[in-house]
């Protein structure tokens, strides 16, 4: 006959239930895995692929020959992919959470518009042709944009809808003036095609150099606010009684995204989908709190962005397909599947 033991003694043998703060934790590390395959695969694989051992060889112990030459090539490509798919993922974040949209991501608050319009305005009027000189420009666009946004929107009074609107309406003048300009000018037509797309094919240690520190700073303003855009997610009059200083949050969220969008902008030219679809996907299992939804949405968002990179390589050999070109096909129904999930599409 078999005797059930006390309940204390039940409650000493049986194992303890993870906690989902311990689940959480281990998540990050298997996202970090899971990028540090990605990136391994983002340096192996090309139009050429090559074997783990010229790889190896070409990050350890670079002699100059062909294989260490594009290996080089490939890390560069690989490292501007991590930074900005770590900052389109924590900008559409921030973003959402400030807007309270599911829907927002760069796009919404001009960002990209002004990066484009201001790209454009180099080539046509200041013969600007060097991926280098676009940064600065498609850099100042996009800040000049999120200023005049922020301004528009209500500066101090400021609002999630104010901000979406002025945002909207900015874009929409920019993306006129862009295509009036280029069917106007064939020159800036043909620079553009390329630039619009969003390719990481440009990447260079120089590009890397001149946007990295705009990363930095965007990324960790934007991990320090998560704790108030807590408070700011769950409405104004919520947030009042927290505490937190809602006009004060607002514009350093927007700054953030700011910096974030345009450093990744400038660089890589405007990809859709990242900062849009990547936090819904983390939302899914973190739950709304932001304290774990940035981080996961700054590993993650790589991810995806060197994967449809590396797609890109594989499916046009031996050319390639652009990355904001695979992003955008894989995007699309993906995020139509998110948004009809109705845990998924709510903050």
């Amino acid at each position: 006959m078999l005797v059930d033991s006390p309940p204390e003694q039940r409650a000493e043998t049986a194992p303890a239930p993870p906690t989902r703060r311990a689940i959480r934790v281990l998540g990050l590390f298997a996202s970090v895995a899971l990028l540090a395959l990605v990136a391994l695969a983002s340096i192996a694989i090309g139009a050429k692929s090559l074997p783990l051992g010229d790889v190896w060889h070409g990050l350890f112990h670079d002699s100059g020959t062909y294989a260490d030459v594009v290996v080089g090539d490939r890390i560069s490509r690989t490292v501007l992919g991590l930074l900005a798919g770590a900052a389109l993922g924590l900008s559409g974040a921030v973003l959402q959470a400030l807007t309270r949209n599911p829907l927002a991501d760069p796009g919404l608050l001009g960002i990209n518009a002004g990066a484009s319009a201001a790209v454009v305005t180099a080539i046509t009027y200041f013969g600007v042709t060097s991926l280098s000189g676009y940064v600065w420009f498609a850099f100042a666009g996009a800040a000049v944009v999120g200023a005049l946004v922020w301004f528009l929107g209500g500066s101090r009074g400021a609002t999630p809808v104010r901000l979406a609107l002025a945002g909207t309406a900015i874009s929409a003048a920019l993306y006129g003036y862009l295509q009036a300009v280029m069917i106007m000018d064939d020159a800036a037509l043909s620079k553009m095609r390329f630039w619009t797309v969003g390719s990481l094919a440009s990447a260079t240690g120089s590009t890397i150099t001149q946007v990295a520190p705009f990363f930095a700073v965007g990324t960790v303003v934007a991990l320090l606010l998560a704790r108030p855009l807590n408070a700011v997610a769950m409405g104004d009059d919520t947030a009042r009684a927290l505490g937190a200083n809602l006009n004060r949050t607002r514009a350093l969220a927007m700054l953030s995204a700011t910096v974030l969008c345009g450093a990744a902008t400038a660089a890589c030219g405007p990809i859709v989908f990242v900062g849009l679809m990547v936090p819904h996907v983390v939302r899914s299992f973190t739950g709304p709190d932001l304290r774990w939804i940035l981080p996961y949405a700054t590993i993650l968002s790589p991810v995806l962005l060197l994967g449809a990179d590396v797609l890109g390589r594989m499916v046009a050999r031996p050319a390639e397909l652009q990355v904001g070109i695979v992003t955008a096909i894989l995007g699309g129904p993906v995020f139509i599947y998110l948004v009809r999930r109705r845990r998924t599409a709510q903050l």
